[in-house]
């Protein structure tokens, strides 16, 4: 079992990953690595990441720095989960740059959707920081959602009518109830 990740470890990561890479590229942090980062949780399980370019060398880095650090990685992002977002590149905000890669915390509305499909309590606590802080405004996630609604059939294992309750209602009230 590997130790929980804080925002040095995080940030030790991104440091090492930048000096590991021989081209350029982008990471997405997504899910407790965001919550970490922003200040809403002192440590998560899991580094929950995707390369989007992919930097020459970042798979060959993983398992090094996996072990290095004593972290979980996990190739994962929102759009494994749910229909990606339309503009979810552009709204996605800067972290640091390292070398040659960009880290940047992967769209707030797509992770905020994500979480609502799951339901954890852990994600309602990410959804309120996200919805509280601005960084997601329940009728622009609304009319986000709305454009992909009809790719659910794609991800089976989505609850669609749960999902859209749920969405529904964050716009409604304006938090998750």
């Amino acid at each position: 079992m590997r130790q929980n990740t804080n925002r040095d470890r995080v940030e030790r990561l991104m440091r090492e990953l930048g000096t590991s890479v021989t081209s350029e590229g982008r990471v997405y942090f997504t899910g407790g690595v965001s919550a970490v980062l922003l200040g809403w949780r002192d440590m998560t399980l899991d580094v929950d990441l995707k390369a989007d370019p992919e930097p020459a060398g970042f798979f060959e880095s993983l398992p090094r720095l996996k072990n290095e650090l004593d972290i979980n990685i996990e190739l994962a992002a929102p759009d494994q989960f749910v229909p990606p977002l339309p503009g979810w590149r552009e709204r996605s905000r800067f972290i640091a740059q390292h070398g040659k890669v960009v880290f940047l915390h992967y769209d707030f509305y797509s992770q905020a959707l994500a979480k609502l499909e799951r339901g954890h309590a852990r994600d309602r606590h990410d959804v309120g920081m996200m919805l509280e802080s601005g960084l997601v405004e329940p009728g622009r996630l609304l009319a986000l959602y709305l454009e992909v609604e009809n790719q659910m059939m794609r991800y089976p294992a989505v609850d669609a009518e749960a999902l859209h309750e749920r969405v529904q209602a964050v716009a409604r009230e304006g938090k998750w109830i």
